[in-house]
């Protein structure tokens, strides 16, 4: 798939297509619910090891919360706020957008709990793996959970009687949460009516039995019926009518006014407690609770019916993962692997008499990330290092990044750290980290009023030879080891004096003020990289019109911005043959004859979270390949700082066209094909060979997959 033959363009057929029309255009969150049904499909894969597939199962549940916390819940934001136009360019008014989301999300949760109750238990079962429901407990596993709720569990909960003087009680986002009828006089002569017991986050929610206890390895309960079993204890000679598992979700969305606030961080940490109790936009409830309950419950939270999901299971699947962490089972796991380093970059080495000869491409996970921290760590003793300067987005709360950071900063060198207090969900994490520093005496600042610094980029400053070298490490993912053992991602590092200059330039606008200066190889959003794209995109249109070999390969996470799109369309028309893989929300209708029939779209869904951004362009038989941290996004273009850099090195480039782009655009195993009516179709072949992911696990990392 590296050329393509040139075609007649069919611009000429029909000139007045209107490449802007909503019906060529998907809703983004229609689509991101059809990336969570793919996400659900590996729980449903038998060639997935089957604790692997438990875990996707949990995936998908958590990705739906997270869903609902930001997306849903800024639809009806919309609504509130009396929006009177399609917010997208697919044409769909918030209220007929939320109907079809409820629908959709409704089918989803639906399939999630079939293939729990239907698939997954009972092949747990068939491999010794039970979670055992009440009404299969004997009398041991009985007294043991009497003994445990009485020792683990009551200690802590605080069970809340609704009447004149406990009015309904504010209810966490996600906790678990129980409502109970109740009968009879208590010792105040109060009659029983509804008690909420809340579930602290403190208790596990998948326990563990002893082995001396169950008989057998690898038993468990749910909390939820620990509770369920002996929720009587917790109102005292009342009669427990019914007893009915709850969870609501609220707006997660943080907002603060920063042209008005003089300091961010403060600000931020006087929003996030809000998080916990923002306006409820979903009400689960388990399937056995009577309409009553329920319209009591409705009404609690101001939700209608659309806003309720009765599950037949526990309220969270997401808690279940915690089997995947607890049982020892190798066999039905991915096989565990070692990411491989590459040659000059080992611990023993020394990485600064490499880079300063050659640049060198690290693809994640198969190649660890651990030389960007002894790269760190190295300059944080090297005397010859001056300065250190990073951007940090998600970083993790024990990070080695943040302690090599406050070891340079302590050894007197100059450390200049960007922290992005906004990265959604990892705010307070973030507040403590840059707080940490601080103190060690970094210089921390917190980015532009406006925009979310999203680049990764580290630079290091060293003397050599009389003068200055720098040293630089750009990627398309976050400096954070933990997702670079589960992400796909690239990281280049180089001493390259233009890329370094260029890197030097953006630091200088992050931390001061000042006009920004023509970079020389790096493209930056918010200013240049919208620009940069279309004419890319545009070049390969003029050169299918003159008939040559023209094409695009692009791999991203999500495609949602319309005048990128409708370039795509406009080079189609011109005979450009472009394929592209896009893991999450694809708003670009693929196969529409005289506007998109030379586009394909993919979305690759495995063992790692498919998380680059690469970019390569026929560019008139010399391909031009980038990697950036953006995706092709209105917020990444024109409300992020963000960078794209190319692949300058020939065998580099040709390495992430290959690795990157062509293995994914010829798998058969893990790719689902982007349909012109929205639907995905599984890619599969007569005689597939192994995955993308597979093959990158056996040629970097030198394990051999036995699944898919």
């Amino acid at each position: 798939m590296d050329t393509f033959a040139p075609m007649d363009s069919p611009e000429r057929t029909d000139p007045n297509v209107d490449l802007d029309a909503p019906e060529f255009y998907f809703n983004r969150d229609l689509s991101l619910v059809e990336f969570n049904r793919r996400v659900l499909e590996q729980a449903k894969d038998p060639r997935v090891p089957l604790l692997e597939r438990l875990r996707f199962l949990s995936i998908s549940s958590t990705n739906l919360d997270e869903f609902f916390e930001i997306r849903v819940s800024g639809v009806k934001q919309q609504i509130e706020l009396g929006a009177t136009r399609p917010p997208g360019p697919d044409g769909r008014y918030p209220r007929e957008l939320l109907k079809a989301l409820s629908d959709a999300c409704q089918e989803l949760v639906g399939e999630q709990y079939r293939v729990l109750n239907n698939v997954i238990l009972t092949e747990l079962a068939e491999h010794g793996i039970e979670l055992m429901a009440r009404a299969e407990w004997g009398a041991d596993l009985s007294e043991w959970v009497r003994c445990y709720f009485a020792a683990q569990v009551q200690p802590v909960l605080t069970p809340i009687g609704i009447d004149p003087s406990h009015p309904f009680p504010q209810i966490l986002n996600k906790s678990l949460n129980f409502i109970v009828e109740l009968d009879g006089t208590d010792a105040f002569g109060r009659h029983g009516g509804i008690g909420i017991v809340n579930v602290p986050r403190s208790l596990p929610r998948v326990i563990e039995v002893p082995e001396e206890v169950a008989g057998r390895p690898n038993v468990f309960v749910l909390l939820s019926s620990v509770i369920h079993a002996h929720v009587d204890e917790l109102f005292h000679g009342m009669r427990v009518g019914s007893c009915h598992q709850f969870r609501v979700t609220r707006n997660s969305d943080l907002w603060v006014d920063e042209e008005e606030v003089d300091d961010l961080l403060r600000a931020l940490k006087g929003e996030l407690p809000r998080r916990k109790y923002g306006d409820a936009v979903r009400l689960e409830v388990a399937a056995t609770c009577p309409q009553r309950i329920v319209d009591f419950l409705l009404s609690e939270f101001r939700l209608d019916e659309r806003d309720l999901y009765a599950v037949d299971g526990p309220v969270n699947l997401g808690r279940l993962g915690q089997v995947y962490s607890a049982v020892d089972r190798p066999d039905l796991k991915y096989r565990p692997f070692v990411p491989a380093t590459p040659q000059g970059l080992e611990v023993e080495s020394d990485v600064f008499k490499t880079l300063s000869s050659r640049s060198v491409v690290l693809h994640h996970p198969y190649e660890s990330f651990a030389p960007v921290i002894e790269l760190l760590r190295r300059a944080a003793r090297d005397p010859q290092v001056l300065a250190i300067k990073q951007v940090l987005y998600r970083t993790g709360s024990e990070s080695a990044i943040v302690e090599a950071l406050i070891d340079a900063a302590l050894a007197g060198k100059e450390v200049s750290v960007v922290v992005e207090l906004r990265a959604r969900f990892d705010e307070q994490e973030n507040i403590d980290l840059a707080t940490r520093m601080q103190e060690a005496g970094v210089n921390v600042v917190y980015g532009i009023v406006g925009y979310k610094t999203h680049a990764k980029l580290l630079l290091i400053v060293r003397r050599e030879d009389g003068g200055v070298r720098r040293y630089c490490h750009l990627g398309t993912g976050n400096y954070h080891p933990g997702t670079a053992r589960a992400y796909t991602d690239l990281g280049l590092l180089t001493s390259d004096p233009e890329i370094g200059n260029d890197v030097h330039q953006i630091f200088t606008q992050l931390t001061g003020l000042g006009k920004v200066q023509p970079s020389t190889r790096i493209v930056q959003a918010p200013f240049h990289l919208h620009e940069f794209m279309v004419e890319r995109i545009r070049a390969e249109a003029e050169r299918a019109r003159k008939g040559e070999t023209a094409w695009i390969k692009a791999k991203m996470n999500a495609l949602t911005e319309a005048s990128i799109i409708h370039e795509l369309y406009a080079a189609s028309r011109a005979g450009v043959e472009i394929d592209l893989i896009v893991r999450g929300a694809c708003c670009l209708r693929p196969g529409v004859e005289g506007v998109s029939d030379r586009i394909r779209v993919r979305s690759v869904v495995g063992r790692f979270l498919e998380h680059h951004r690469v970019f390569a362009f026929g560019n008139g038989g010399e391909p031009a390949v980038f990697a950036a941290s953006a995706d092709f996004m209105s917020r990444n273009f024109f409300r992020r700082v963000e960078t794209c850099f190319p692949l300058l090195d020939r065998e580099l480039a040709a390495r992430v066209l290959r690795e990157c782009l062509d293995l994914f655009l010829e798998d058969d195993q893990q790719s689902w094909l982007l349909q012109p009516d929205g639907s995905y179709v599984r890619s599969r072949a007569e005689n597939a060979g192994p995955s993308a992911q597979a093959v990158l696990l056996e040629e970097l990392a030198g394990v051999v997959e036995r699944a898919i």
